[in-house]
């Protein structure tokens, strides 16, 4: 499913427009990024969690050619799914 797809579902579902619902899950996308920016976690009960996680600095090879790199340390977004969602998917 693509975003085209989930706002159509969206607007079915809540008997919404299109153009609502897409306000509404842009909306939700921005609010989520911000609070993962600053470093905060959103917990959408029963859905799940998004939080970062800090990797750490390591060496890699290049495949093909064999040389070491060094991959810098990052922060990375994480989504642990919920334990509805996780029913559901089953």
């Amino acid at each position: 499913m693509n975003k085209k797809e989930l706002v159509e579902a969206m607007a079915g579902a809540a008997d919404i427009s299109k153009s609502a619902a897409e306000k509404a899950l842009n909306g939700m996308l921005m609010s989520i990024t911000e609070a993962l920016s600053e470093g905060d976690k959103v917990t959408l009960v029963g859905f799940g969690t998004f939080s970062t996680a800090n990797r750490a600095a390591r060496q890699a090879k290049n495949p093909q050619t064999g040389a070491v790199m060094e991959i810098p340390a990052k922060t990375v977004a994480k989504f642990k799914p919920g334990s509805k969602l996780s029913e559901a998917v089953k």
